[in-house]
């Protein structure tokens, strides 16, 4: 098993609290492998084996608990009195009227209660209408690069990030050798969202409309976007969709954790926008099994590796909006335009602000990627990621870092 101590942490930091602990995340994202991980580390700790009840309600053998009472009845008879009982239920959302059989278990003092759930059924926005409240939500993305290269070693570091940002982040990818077997892998997480999770949860049969729109929302990946521009976009492409329409779609890929909305953020009237938002992938792998190879942009395939980098690390992310600010850089002589910031990132310490380039060499270059930093004339910290080892580490209180370096660094 791939060790994934990020996760991993936050479910020990939860351990006997009484709250449910909930992981959801996109398919094959490494949720029952990390209840895995979670219950080896209980056996560790000196609970018993019989103080463990694991239930994966995907596997036929627990067909008869796809009735809450069934489940919630064949829980309550093998809790140990007396004892913490700690009870893994995956894939709770095939259970119909799942919260009834986690409710009941939830009051009960010596249960520890964990659930995973992966598609649009069990979205983060039902989960407080359904439980009540009384959960935490971990979202569960697939490998970071420093969880991959501790599988795959740090020798040869640029061309390890290189397969990084061209097959796949999804944990069993890297038990294949080629890129087919990988596409081939990806083409069936992929059909499986589509047709199970998003079709399903839409009622639709007819999934064409639905693939070009997925297809185009990865084609368009750190772009501003809205719905209406959407829909105009498909009819001059011969698809009538209306607005409507579209923003279902939408609501139903990011239910489905296949893609991520980030919200514009006005960084000057400290206000969240309501149009345009941009959206990312949950796998950059995904994008090249839809869209190609010839779609390869780095520049971008690096902006969607940090936004996702940056819910990795509890961080709310919003693109930021500026004033567009004009201004003649000293060193080039050039007119410089800032009007945007890729990342506003907000945690527990405070506000970053993120600019995400393939390259900032040479004077020109570096100027206009600066500019949006350098506009925003707050002292909350301020960085401008890259592939380049610039020769200096800082401009005017910026910080210039490598995005390698930055991506395997201790959070």
């Amino acid at each position: 098993m791939i060790d994934r101590p990020l996760y991993l942490n936050q479910l020990l930091s939860l351990k006997d609290k009484h709250i449910t602990k909930i992981l959801t995340g996109v398919r094959r994202s490494g949720k029952s492998t990390l209840f895995d991980m979670m219950q080896a580390k209980l056996l560790e700790m000196g609970v018993a084996e019989e103080q463990i009840i694991s239930i994966n309600l995907e596997n036929p053998d627990y067909e008869d608990l796809l009735n809450w009472k069934k489940l919630y009845d064949y829980v309550k008879v093998r809790l140990l009195p007396g004892k913490k009982n700690y009870v893994f239920l995956d894939e709770i959302q095939n259970v119909k009227d799942f919260q009834r059989a986690a409710d009941g278990l939830f009051i009960k003092k010596n249960v520890d209660l964990y659930l995973t759930g992966s598609n649009s059924k069990n979205k983060a926005s039902e989960w407080a209408t359904m439980l009540s409240g009384r959960y935490v939500e971990i979202s569960i993305l697939p490998l970071s690069f420093k969880e991959y290269t501790s599988v795959v070693g740090t020798d040869n570091l640029q061309q390890k990030f290189r397969n990084y940002l061209e097959n796949s982040s999804f944990p069993q990818a890297l038990e294949f050798d080629n890129k087919d077997d990988i596409q081939k892998y990806l083409a069936g997480i992929y059909n499986t969202i589509l047709l199970k999770d998003v079709a399903e949860s839409l009622k639709i049969r007819d999934i064409s409309r639905l693939e070009r729109i997925l297809k185009f929302m990865a084609d368009n990946i750190g772009k501003e976007t809205s719905a209406n521009n959407i829909s105009k976009a498909m009819s001059a492409d011969g698809v009538k969709i209306n607005e409507r329409t579209v923003e279902s779609y939408l609501k139903a890929f990011c239910d489905s954790h296949i893609l991520y909305r980030a919200d514009r953020y006005d960084v000057k009237g400290k206000k969240l926008l309501k149009t345009l938002n941009k959206y990312y992938i949950v796998d950059v792998g995904l994008r090249y099994l839809l869209l190609g190879d010839r779609r390869i942009d780095t520049g971008r395939m690096l902006e969607n590796i940090v936004y996702l980098e940056l819910l990795r690390r509890n961080r709310k992310v919003y693109v930021g909006k500026i004033n567009t600010v004009r201004k003649t850089d000293k060193n080039t002589g050039e007119e410089v335009v800032a009007k945007e910031i890729d990342f506003v990132a907000e945690g527990k310490n405070g506000t970053e602000y993120y600019q995400v380039a393939e390259t900032a060499l040479g004077q020109a270059t570096l100027a206009r990627e600066l500019a949006s930093l350098d506009a925003v004339k707050d002292h909350n910290p301020k960085f401008l990621l890259t592939m380049d080892y610039l020769p200096e580490n800082s401009y005017n209180g910026i910080k210039l870092l490598n995005v390698i370096d930055w991506l395997l660094k201790m959070v």
